[in-house]
């Protein structure tokens, strides 16, 4: 029953509603695109990387902690296994063991708090399909189903099956896009965690070094 009056307003909805599904579908083709790009670069990240060794780290802490001056622990970095971001910042710390240990420490804070920041944007794509894809799929469901099930008070199966077959398709591929954009998402950041843990570990060691000159 539609209460009265309300007849234009159900007509405009019911207007938006249906021109929705076509933006809907696009964005659900375009999600999976993109997701499946990501799994590529996952899956060459993980080939191409190479992370230090718990030996590796603890050696290079040994060497940074008893080194006698700013250019021997860059040395060390510079000799190590670590990615290159890495040893951007170790030896931007090490080239300021001029200033004051304060300030020293502020800048080391602030370094590794960009390129934090740099290692988030590189999850953001997939963290935002992981809400969204889901979603996209929800709207394709839902939207077809109004003019399927007013098919079905016709008697019109045709069309019901039609909807029903798109509902159904973009569940399924929405759903698709969100879990395996969670997977990237989940890999990536346990990566760049361990990636900082280590980093932070060698600006400790350096800052005490450098905090002893």
């Amino acid at each position: 029953m539609i209460i009265q009056g309300t007849e234009t307003l159900s007509s405009f909805i019911h207007i938006v509603s249906e021109s929705l599904l076509t933006p809907v579908m696009i964005l659900i083709v375009v999600g999976l695109i993109v997701v499946i790009l990501c799994i590529g670069g996952l899956i060459n990240e993980c080939i191409s990387r190479k992370a230090i060794s718990s030996e590796e780290l603890e050696s290079l802490v040994r060497d940074v902690s008893f080194s006698q001056s700013h250019s021997e622990i860059e040395k060390h970095i510079e000799e190590s296994n670590l990615f290159d971001f890495q040893k951007n910042v170790l030896v931007k710390i090490a080239n300021n063991y001029d200033i004051g240990s304060e300030a020293r420490k502020a800048l080391a804070s602030e370094l590794i708090s960009a390129e934090e920041t740099k290692l988030i944007k590189n999850t953001n794509k997939t963290d935002v399909l992981v809400r969204v894809g889901p979603i996209l799929g929800l709207l394709g469901t839902l939207i077809p189903l109004g003019p399927g099930l007013a098919a079905l008070g016709s008697g019109d199966i045709v069309t019901l099956a039609e909807a029903l077959t798109v509902a159904f398709d973009t569940t399924v591929t929405g759903l698709v896009i969100g879990a395996l954009a969670y997977l990237v998402s989940k890999f990536k950041k346990q990566w760049y965690e361990s990636d900082l843990i280590v980093l932070e570990t060698i600006a400790e060691a350096e800052l005490e070094t450098l905090n002893r000159k």
